[in-house]
């Protein structure tokens, strides 16, 4: 009896209510700038599901507070490693019809699958702004979400002239919950900020005056490969009183400052990856 009592306990829907408490309680600033990271499979099961999630998190923000997700799109890219997923095994006639078939990014109605469902959630939410990268665009509500995406170049993925140095900037918030620092979108901005990053071409579908056309530009050589062992190392430093983690539902939530993160992942990154000429 004990051990059926204790499963519907667990099996019970985590609320807006509670979950917003333990933002709160986990150091969510009201009426500051937060970017999340979220699995909602680690968070649990939730009444309302992923909108309750994002109307929790707005919650905890209150209504000054802005909530910024990234919304990347690499299914419309030939240089993306899904891409390379997608077409292992196949002939050259296959991926040209796989090429083909991709669609050009439209910062409006462009899904972004592989960012999960609180990402979609906050991409669709009244009011969202988005910023204009074919690749790596950021999703935003809030006072100041168009601020925070607005006039992203479109040859910088994540370096000085995205949403990520606005968000340093604002000294916003990280939210990783129920994801791994792998996930630390903040990191690739440390790429940018170590001495001569090494750099390579990416390509992508684009929608140019109502016409479909592949992209091809030069930008930095994103890898977030090492950032499991760089989190781990930035959460053991205590750097700039580093990381706060608590239970948020079901899951571990670890909140912390992206100046914090970024200044700690440029010193870490020149360190373990070294200059490059």
């Amino acid at each position: 009896m004990s051990t059926a009592h204790a499963t519907s306990v667990s099996a019970v829907p985590h609320s807006r209510a509670r979950l917003s408490g333990q933002l709160a309680a986990l150091g969510v600033e009201r009426g500051g700038v937060l970017m999340v990271h979220a699995s909602l499979s680690a968070v649990g099961a939730v009444d309302g599901g992923a909108d309750t999630v994002a109307a929790a998190l707005r919650e905890a923000l209150g209504p000054e507070g802005t909530l910024v997700v990234p919304s990347f799109t690499p299914e419309n890219s030939d240089t993306s490693p899904q891409y390379r997923a997608r077409v292992r095994g196949l002939d050259e006639r296959e991926r040209e019809a796989v090429r083909a078939a991709m669609p050009a990014f439209d910062p409006g109605n462009t899904a972004a699958p592989s960012m999960g469902r609180l990402s979609e959630t906050v991409r669709r939410s009244p009011g969202a702004a988005r910023s204009a990268h074919p690749q790596t665009s950021f999703a935003a509500v809030g006072p100041l979400a168009r601020h925070v995406v607005a006039d992203h170049h479109l040859d910088c993925h994540l370096g000085e002239d995205s949403p990520l140095a606005r968000l340093h900037g604002l000294r916003a918030q990280i939210l990783l919950l129920g994801t791994g620092f792998g996930r630390c979108t903040a990191f690739h901005l440390a790429e940018y900020r170590v001495p001569a990053p090494p750099r390579r071409t990416y390509r992508c579908v684009v929608r140019d005056g109502g016409r479909r056309r592949w992209w091809e530009y030069e930008d930095v050589a994103l890898d977030d490969s090492d950032f499991p062992e760089l989190g781990a190392d930035f959460e053991r430093s205590g750097h700039g009183a580093a990381v706060r983690a608590a239970p948020v539902g079901s899951a571990t939530g670890r909140l912390f400052r992206f100046p914090a993160a970024v200044s700690f992942a440029t010193g870490w990154l020149t360190a373990h990856r070294g200059a490059h000429s």
